[in-house]
C-alpha cells in the first residue's frame, strides 16, 4: 500500500480517543504527574522524591513508581549498599512526556 498524501486516510475520532486513554493509563493516578515533574530534573532517590512530594504516602509513592516502571516510563536502579540505594531515572519514553505535561501546565495557567 502506498503512503502517498493522496492515499492518506485521517484517523477517526474514536481512534484518537483510544490513544488518549492509553496515554492516561500510562500516566496512572494523581501522583504520577508530580513524580514525573521531579524526574524531569534528573535522577532521584526514593527519599528525595518523598521529601519533594510531602503529601504522598510511602505506599502510594512505591505503587506509582512501580506502575511507571511497568509502563516503561522510568528505570529503577538498585545499588548494593547498606542500606540499599535505589535511584529512579526517566527512560526516553518518560522524557517524551515532558512536552505533553508542560503543555498541560500552560493550559492550566491560562484557564484555571
Amino acid at each position: 500500500m502506498s503512503s502517498s498524501p493522496d492515499n492518506y486516510i485521517p484517523k477517526s475520532p474514536v481512534s484518537i480517543a483510544c490513544n488518549i486513554e492509553k496515554t492516561l493509563e500510562v500516566l496512572g493516578g494523581k501522583w504520577a504527574f508530580l513524580i514525573l515533574r521531579e524526574l524531569f530534573g534528573g535522577t532521584k532517590r526514593f527519599g528525595e522524591l518523598q521529601r519533594s512530594i510531602p503529601a504522598v504516602s510511602p505506599r502510594a509513592l512505591t505503587s506509582t513508581l512501580r506502575h511507571l516502571e511497568d509502563k516503561g516510563v522510568l528505570e529503577r536502579h538498585v545499588f548494593p549498599t547498606v542500606p540499599v540505594t535505589v535511584e529512579y531515572t526517566l527512560t526516553p519514553k518518560g522524557e517524551d512526556l515532558h512536552r505533553i505535561i508542560k503543555e498541560m501546565k500552560l493550559w492550566a495557567a491560562k484557564w484555571t
